[in-house]
């Protein structure tokens, strides 16, 4: 399969001559679940892009092995643009958590872009916003809000198609990435799911958290923000 077959969404409303220089600068990855392919020397070379499956980049304290996973990428993200923008090491861990199809781009080449396409920078920078927000939101709700709040606040941004990073994020998650996700530990998370199972808010499948009582849940939530 050729990387201009996958369509990708990112370049929809790019114009034709782009687009072709972007295929033809491109190159195609599989990646296999499970796997840390990305390394911190490659990202100072290498720019992706997902185009199928789900790659996570997290930190971990080695003293007590807690994660903290900061980002799933899904189809159209990128990364890493820290590395990118600022041309250093960025020192996160890479795991494909489903077997995955990357796009992969000369660095340069996007730096170029940045600097001298401004289809490309339509393309970039509201992107880089919208990770921006969601860095701010993800630090946020760690200070602010117990994993309980946390977890709410999740079920419903995963249902949302607007929520850009997070709708479908918890797909086929195990409990102990979703605690990753919410900076805590698995039983925590677990004791927070039996709690909202008993309210009959959500009902849970292996891997699998329905909401069953929306109202509810909004309502909760709604009272979360203004406690």
């Amino acid at each position: 399969m050729s990387t201009k077959s996958y369509d990708i969404e990112l370049l929809h409303d790019a114009d034709k001559e782009f687009e072709e220089e972007f295929y033809r600068c491109s190159k195609t990855l599989s990646c296999s679940k499970g796997s840390s392919p990305f390394s911190v020397d490659d990202l100072l070379k290498h720019f992706y892009i997902v185009i199928e499956g789900r790659v996570k980049t997290y930190q971990i304290n080695f003293e007590n092995a807690k994660e903290q996973t900061i980002f799933i990428y899904k189809r159209g993200d990128m990364f890493d643009v820290i590395s990118l923008l600022d041309e250093k090491p960025h020192e996160v861990a890479y795991e494909v958590l489903e077997d995955c199809r990357v796009l992969q781009l000369p660095i340069e080449k996007v730096r170029y872009w940045i600097e001298n396409n401004t289809t490309f920078n339509r393309i970039f920078f509201p992107y880089l916003a919208a990770k921006m927000r969601h860095v701010e939101t993800l630090a946020s709700e760690i200070s602010l809000y117990d994993v309980k709040e946390r977890l709410m606040h999740l079920l419903l941004e995963n249902i949302n198609p607007q929520s850009t990073f997070k709708y479908k994020l918890l797909q086929n998650l195990s409990n102990s990435e979703i605690s990753k996700l919410l900076g805590t530990v698995r039983h925590v998370v677990e004791r927070a799911i039996k709690e909202l199972k008993q309210e009959k808010i959500i009902h849970t499948s292996r891997k699998d958290i329905k909401i069953v009582n929306l109202q509810k849940l909004l309502e909760k939530s709604t009272k979360m923000l203004h406690k």
